[in-house]
């Protein structure tokens, strides 16, 4: 008789839109067999009291300001605190991480100038984040993609694991568990699509770069950071590291 393999606990991912997805981090997650426990407290859906059942926590982006007055805001914002104390891995994706900096007394800011994050900008790490590539075994990627107006402060007791220009922060570890990255490895194809047509008027931001430059950069830049957050949600989940098998390539077809 075949034994199933034991079933894994979800991931609670946190989301702000109707409409929105965790994207290739949902994927991944799946493909590793944790199931997403989806909720979104803006229209209504609680957050659990403990993550004793979630194998860990994750929280999103969105297009409002982790400095909005709005109750959702707050409650996720003072959630994080149970998450921390449970000692759960934790991911803030940009405004998740600027949640994730709030609540232990950071600041988020806008730029001086009014400028913005919205295309594919250089990534570096500290010295510290250079340690955490080598035990990724995958180098950070050099651009990631933004969508922000937005930044954050390191909070006290925040390792700094890599750092921008325009805002300079990009991400930081709290403790051993708790991430949070300003910028947005989750994003799919189509989501660069359907952001760069649904939100085109903050392609004109100072800053911000054309819808072209968006895609032109995705194709030199994705691949790279396609394998660095395969291998860091691997570390961020505890589980050993595996090479991931490549589905192989198709022949070309030799029909005319």
């Amino acid at each position: 008789m075949t034994r199933r393999p034991p079933t894994r606990r979800p991931v609670l991912i946190v989301l702000h839109q109707e409409t929105s997805t965790p994207g290739r981090v949902g994927r991944l997650l799946l493909e590793r067999g944790y199931p997403l426990d989806i909720r979104r407290p803006r229209f209504g859906d609680p957050l659990p009291e403990t993550l004793a059942g979630h194998a860990g926590a994750m929280i999103f982006g969105g297009p409002m300001s982790a400095n909005d007055p709005d109750d959702f805001l707050r409650q996720e914002t003072d959630w994080v605190g149970t998450v921390l104390r449970e000692e759960k891995p934790f991911l803030g994706l940009c405004l998740g991480a600027q949640m994730l900096a709030r609540h232990l007394g950071a600041r988020v800011y806008a730029h001086p100038e009014g400028r913005a994050e919205i295309g594919y900008y250089p990534l570096v790490p500290t010295p510290e984040g250079e340690a955490m590539a080598r035990d990724l075994g995958t180098p950070w990627p050099s651009h990631v993609y933004h969508w922000h107006r937005e930044g954050f402060d390191a909070p006290p007791g925040a390792t700094t694991l890599a750092v921008g220009d325009d805002f300079p922060v990009q991400a930081i570890r709290v403790g051993a568990r708790a991430y949070g990255f300003q910028f947005h490895p989750e994003v799919t194809h189509a989501m660069v699509c359907r952001w760069t047509v649904r939100a085109h008027e903050r392609l004109s931001l100072p800053g911000a770069q054309a819808r072209h430059e968006h895609l032109e950069r995705r194709l030199m830049h994705d691949p790279c950071v396609a394998a660095w957050l395969d291998a860091f949600l691997d570390h961020w989940l505890g589980e050993p590291r595996v090479p991931r098998r490549t589905k192989p390539r198709r022949s070309p077809s030799l029909r005319a």
